[in-house]
């Protein structure tokens, strides 16, 4: 996700980027690539292909099979969209208008860049945040599970994520649309893009997922206790590492790939040295990344998905209607 970063301007020329050159005070893609710079994109490259396939394997899945087509799977599936936009659109892009290349001459691809990056990072952030409202009342609420979280409400949380998301995006690329030209920076624009956007896109929602998994995990607890009454104590505890296990995959896997990025921009305007443009633009691949991963951690980790990417892998739902198949 790219927010408006405060870089000092001697810095920026000094920077060395392995596949950018310095041409009239602004960075240009070099015409004679070095073997990093070769080896840099072939691994960007492969990033952006496996998100695309992930993600497309996910949607192919509930799309396609009728079992799946459930109010927290229509969840995970517009989360694969969002996630399946950002390797479509946001890792091109991302690799043709960089970071570096855009800090001084800001081209109207790298706004569209920017938009596209704000939009679909922050929508996959507040998908992954219904995700865990969805996953409160099944496991805390299971009673009340089905009147709560109907299709009706799932529309809704998804047309709020993407509205949301939206606005946000709107809101942090209008200041750069502006014809004139600030001699500092603007405060307005650095209130947006470090401190107003970072809590709408990212502080708020991590918050909000927290707390709703801790009390996910105390529950779960609770309720493997309460079987040591009907069961043996080590199936008790299997089931206590299971629950730990997944908490920490899906909380642990957003926090390393999100963290870095939104505190580098929030406390970058606080601090006297500026940043390297090359670290804030790995932070930036970073957050990216946790597109290519969820499809691993909501899709591929459930075994009625493992079976359906098997059918679809083998090319077996162009030779047969399997609509209807039970996978679970």
């Amino acid at each position: 996700m790219d927010l408006d970063v405060t870089v000092n301007s001697t810095v920026i020329v000094t920077d060395l980027h392995p596949c950018y050159e310095i041409i009239d005070l602004g960075y240009k893609l070099t015409t004679t690539p070095s073997v990093i710079c070769v080896m840099l994109y072939g691994f960007l490259m492969l990033l952006s292909t496996v998100t695309v396939c992930g993600n497309l394997l996910v949607v192919i899945s509930i799309i396609y099979f009728k079992q799946l087509h459930t109010p927290t799977n229509t969840l995970i599936l517009s989360l694969a969209v969002a996630d399946l936009l950002v390797g479509i659109l946001v890792f091109p892009l991302s690799m043709a208008f960089s970071l570096s290349s855009c800090t001084y001459n800001e081209s109207l691809f790298c706004k569209v860049r920017d938009n596209f990056d704000i939009l679909f990072s922050t929508c996959s952030i507040m998908h992954l945040c219904c995700i865990s409202v969805d996953r409160y009342y099944a496991v805390c609420q299971p009673l009340t599970y089905r009147s709560k979280i109907s299709r009706h409400v799932v529309a809704i949380m998804i047309t709020v994520s993407w509205g949301v998301s939206a606005l946000i995006g709107i809101g942090v690329i209008i200041p750069k649309l502006k014809n004139e030209q600030c001699l500092k920076n603007c405060f307005i624009d650095v209130l947006m893009a470090n401190t107003i956007g970072p809590i709408l896109s990212f502080y708020l929602p991590v918050v909000i997922m927290l707390c709703i998994y801790l009390k996910i995990f105390l529950v779960a607890q609770r309720q493997a206790r309460s079987i040591q009454s009907i069961k043996s104590r080590a199936t008790a505890s299997k089931m206590e590492r299971k629950a730990t296990k997944t908490l920490a995959i899906v909380l642990g896997v957003f926090l390393c790939c999100w963290s870095p990025f939104f505190l580098c921009i929030t406390f970058l305007p606080f601090t006297s040295n500026s940043v390297p443009i090359p670290v804030i633009e790995t932070l930036n691949w970073l957050t990216l990344s946790n597109s290519m991963l969820n499809p691993f951690i909501y899709g591929f980790f459930y075994t009625w998905f493992r079976s359906a990417i098997k059918i679809i892998a083998s090319g077996k739902i162009l030779r047969g209607n399997f609509a209807n198949l039970r996978l679970y």
